[in-house]
């Protein structure tokens, strides 16, 4: 069964699920930012756990083929980023990362609204902001905050 399981799950397949199974949790903090089913889904461990099983399959498959050490290639420069994306595994393991980061982070916005008040109509485009370009969403979402807050915390 667990070979079977393994012919399932090709690097292509996991990008797809990966990609498309965030979707539903983006969806959820854009649209129902308060709701109970957001909060269940999206603030808690379940989307990181997911994210995080994809990412140590794909871990494992680096270490098997003997790659572990070519993904700290991108710290030499530039050029050798375009060494570590060309290794479909390592490609795919950065992207884990990417989503499970940016959804992390759209989540935390999405609470930080709640706290502070802000009105959802300003929270969404940094939602979505967020969803495609994570440091501009956060940036864009902190300069809100500021503005609706009328105060600078630079420790949270």
């Amino acid at each position: 069964m667990i070979n079977t399981l393994e012919t399932l799950l090709t690097f292509e397949n996991i990008y797809l699920i990966a990609n498309w199974g965030v979707v539903p949790f983006w969806l959820l903090l854009i649209l129902m930012p308060n709701h109970g089913i957001t909060k269940f889904f999206c603030h808690s461990i379940i989307a990181p756990l997911l994210l995080t099983v994809a990412y140590i399959f794909v871990a494992r498959q680096i270490i098997l083929e003997g790659n572990i050490l070519d993904g700290f290639n991108l710290y030499l420069g530039l050029g050798s980023l375009n060494e570590v994306y060309s290794n479909e595994s390592l490609r795919l393991v950065f992207w884990l990362h990417f989503l499970a980061i940016s959804l992390f982070v759209g989540s935390w916005i999405a609470r930080d609204c709640q706290k502070y008040l802000v009105p959802k109509f300003l929270s969404i485009p940094c939602v979505v902001i967020t969803y495609f370009t994570g440091p501009v969403g956060i940036m864009l979402y902190w300069f809100i905050r500021i503005f609706y807050t009328k105060k600078i915390s630079f420790d949270e």
